[in-house]
């Protein structure tokens, strides 16, 4: 009886979720599982492959000849039960192709790498394996190929069969090994031997002693040499001599080592708080698959019954996930749930490096951490039995992937908790409405925490009219008031945090001859100064270039910088009060690895008196000396071309409003606006997210928008933007006939940004309440891009997206 496995193949340039058979080899018979990942030959060529293993299946024979699996990287399953059945799931619910949504789930340094070789063959010539191979066996294709010329005579030489190509996969998965020590002699010959050394050899008689101690156990040569106070060049000594002997042991990277974190114990709840933890922990008990939405206001001990609610599923013998949305919210969480759970606690995120995501998802593999703390895709992590999910801060958006599989991580968590018949708990002090809407219905079980646990009030909140401000007073990031107020705050010792939806130092750079302005090469959006690196950076592509001091177009020198950065802001602030301690929090001062908590620490501290960010800095920062919020401009997104700008800007203004006054002292909140008559920043003043959600409802309802309408967006992006439009008038064609008349059609038309990166994006959008050929109609147009992919042309769909730019 034979073996043949049913392989989910990695073809880049043809993807498809049909796997293919190949017979497994008599040598691995039966250890060949679903879920691991192998090498197969594929097509007619050299080409080799990786592929994961969906089934095997026993047979006695089969038609024609089957290709044999070549290797297998994985001596156990990386992808289990569960997670095979979610990358199916996953690829039909997001129109993407399953190989790509099983490489989500495993961590980067996991997924395929591929190396094209050159090889010589029996029929090599001396000459050609001197000018070619110079003696090796194979040598990268790419280094030899290049030039047209050369690649033409390789072309020839495979013709005539004197070299071949062929593709070799990659693992970059390594373990971190240490060099350890054990004895090499029994406990009685290590006495012996300590006869035969020298008088005086103090440092050998101690590595004897510490050998005698380890009573057969292997430490790592490290931990010995600071226990037993004995150098490297003694322990080379000591494995000369024959008493030791050294081995390679397998050590994680833990992100978290050298982190001083504390202890805690579970806080004593408040009426509302005890409500919610009783029922999520009677879902956690019964098993039940109920869907709770927290909505507490900032301030209101949401984290304390996310913490009680995972130690009861720990009591249970089960495991409980946390996600919260990026990486500056993860710092101060993970401390609070390590403080809680310690070593239980794994963590995944992307201000990791690629070793240590590796090594802490292989210990939540091997069942050594419990409770995984982490970002977007730590929604895949390899927990068994999950008793719960938490998800916090639900309503942000970073929880949509953007590229394939275009998932969001909310629906990811819904579906494990099915799977597991486990409570899902969605936490925000400000949901989405989706959620909040499924919650009205009774889909969603509402569990609501409306005071602070300090019952302290939630901050007074100032609306600060810039267009008034700007006639009174020369132009300022700075209003008079929050001056005023950030002036008092230095006086008394105290905190401020001071938010603006920008990085960089000026908006862009404008010739006021001829109002020419500097846009990037690559994208249709302009180029923001940054004086830190004194470049001009493009925030979409990367691109930079030097700070012009004429203009490109006229050649004046009337070059002026308009609008204004996190960096213009800190500088200005500095000049108005140069005794003020000043910490500025974006993407660019928090590139490198750590710089997060190292910034948030040093503020917590006290080091700093004013906090200045991007909304990076709204959400989930508690910090007890903080009595001021500034947001300097709130209208950012407001003009935004997108349904949701209200929504966000209401969110956003009263996420950064719940960081001040959260302990004993009094906040306050300076809002700057232009549009200080807008429903989402009055809403905002009153911290009435109830009022928002009703106000907005009949705006979404009215323009036949989500949460009444689904929809999904299909782009199109080319090179060329002729052959984007083309494809797109095409596709509109398409679609019609196959879709219902209720179903509405939106489009043809370019994105906002319409170019970006060189490509030219046009999209439809999809909006509908039923739509029974959806499904069909998105596989079949799926099937059928490939082939223009391989052409340039790009073809996207985004089930549910939520930004539109």
């Amino acid at each position: 009886m034979a073996q043949i496995a049913q392989v989910l193949v990695d073809v880049p340039t043809m993807q498809t979720n049909r796997p293919y058979s190949y017979q497994i080899p008599s040598a691995w018979q039966s250890q060949v599982k679903p879920g691991m990942r192998v090498v197969v030959p594929f097509g007619r060529g050299k080409r080799r492959v990786q592929g994961f293993v969906l089934k095997c299946d026993d047979v006695t024979t089969f038609g024609g000849d089957l290709k044999a699996i070549d290797a297998v990287v994985d001596l156990a399953p990386v992808l289990n039960t569960e997670a095979l059945e979610l990358t199916s799931w996953l690829a039909a619910s997001t129109f993407s192709f399953q190989i790509t949504c099983a490489q989500t789930m495993l961590p980067a340094v996991m997924r395929a790498k591929y190396e094209k070789l050159l090889r010589p063959t029996s029929q090599t010539t001396p000459a050609i394996a001197a000018k070619i191979f110079h003696g090796q066996t194979s040598v990268d294709f790419d280094s030899v190929a290049t030039t047209a010329a050369i690649v033409s005579q390789l072309l020839q030489l495979q013709a005539a069969g004197e070299v071949e190509v062929y593709y070799q996969v990659k693992n970059q998965a390594h373990h971190k090994t240490q060099v350890a020590i054990k004895a090499a002699l029994s406990s009685a010959e290590l006495v012996t031997a300590e006869t035969t050394v020298r008088a005086g050899a103090a440092k050998q008689l101690a590595l004897l002693h510490g050998l005698q101690t380890l009573n057969g156990e292997t430490m790592t040569q490290r931990d010995f040499s600071q226990r037993f106070d004995v150098s490297d060049a003694v322990i080379r000594t000591g494995e000369q001599k024959g008493w030791l002997e050294k081995t390679a042991v397998e050590v994680y990277r833990d992100p978290y080592a050298a982190a001083d974190i504390q202890p805690t114990t579970p806080l004593t709840l408040n009426a509302e708080q005890q409500v919610a933890v009783d029922q999520i922990v009677a879902a956690v008990d019964q098993p039940a698959t109920t869907t709770f939405l927290l909505e507490g206001v900032t301030g209101s001990g949401k984290t304390e019954v996310y913490l009680q609610s995972i130690a009861a599923a720990l009591a249970q013998g089960k495991t409980a996930l946390m996600l919260v949305p990026e990486i500056s919210l993860t710092p101060q969480m993970v401390q609070r749930v390590k403080g809680r759970f310690g070593k239980a606690v794994a963590v995944l995120h992307s201000g990791l490096s690629s070793g240590e995501k590796y090594d802490e998802w292989r210990r939540i593999r091997r069942h050594e951490a419990q409770v995984v703390v982490g970002a977007r895709s730590a929604v895949f992590a390899p927990l068994d039995n999950l008793g719960l999910i938490i998800m916090d801060e639900e309503h942000e958006s970073s929880y949509k992937q953007d590229d394939a599989p275009r998932y969001h991580a909310r629906q990811v968590a819904l579906w494990r908790s099915q799977y597991h018949q486990c409570p899902v708990v969605l936490g925000s002090a400000t949901p989405s409405l989706e959620t909040r809407a499924r919650a009205e219905k009774g889909v969603y079980q509402r569990l609501v925490l409306a005071d602070r646990v300090n019952h302290r009030p939630l901050p007074a909140v100032s609306i600060i009219d810039m267009k008034q401000e700007m006639q009174q007073h020369a132009e300022s990031n700075f209003s008079r008031a929050l001056l005023v107020a950030l002036q008092d705050r230095l006086d008394r010792h105290e905190q401020s945090v001071l938010m603006l939806n920008r990085r960089g130092y000026s908006s862009f750079v404008l010739c006021r001859d001829c109002g020419f302005v500097l846009k990037c090469p690559n994208c249709d959006i302009s180029l923001t100064l940054h004086m830190d690196t004194h470049t001009m950076k493009c925030h979409y592509c990367g691109h930079e270039e030097a700070i012009p001091r004429v203009c490109p177009n006229c050649h004046s020198r009337q070059i002026r910088y308009y609008g204004t950065g996190t960096e213009k802001v800190e500088e200005e602030l500095q000049n108005l009060m140069p005794d003020a301690r000043i910490i500025r929090m974006d993407n660019d001062t928090t590139r490198k690895k750590g710089a997060h908590a190292k910034l948030l620490t040093q503020f917590g501290s006290g080091e700093a008196d004013i906090l200045i960010g991007t909304q990076m800095i709204a959400k989930g920062l508690d910090f007890p000396n903080v009595t001021l919020v500034g947001v300097l401009n709130a209208d950012t997104a407001l003009g935004l071309p997108d349904f949701r700008a209200s929504e966000r800007t209401f969110q956003l203004l009263t996420q950064v409003s719940g960081r001040a006054g959260r302990a004993e002292k009094t906040g306050h909140v300076y809002i700057q606006t232009f549009n200080p008559d807008h429903y989402a920043i009055r809403f905002a003043k009153h911290h009435d997210y109830e009022g928002f959600f009703k106000y907005e409802m009949q705006m979404r309802h009215q323009g036949g928008y989500p949460p009444y309408y689904f929809t999904v967006q299909i782009t199109a992006s080319d090179l060329d933007e002729a052959v984007a439009a083309k494809r797109m008038y095409q596709l509109l064609q398409w679609l019609k006939p196959r879709l219902t008349p209720n179903t509405i059609i939106l489009g043809p038309t370019p994105k906002p940004i319409a170019r970006v990166n060189r490509r030219y994006y046009y999209q439809i959008v999809i909006k509908y309440k039923q739509e029974p050929n959806l499904e069909n109609t998105l596989t079949t147009l799926l099937q059928e891009t490939q082939v223009q992919q391989r052409q340039g042309l790009q073809i996207g769909i985004d089930v549910e997206p939520l930004h539109f730019m």
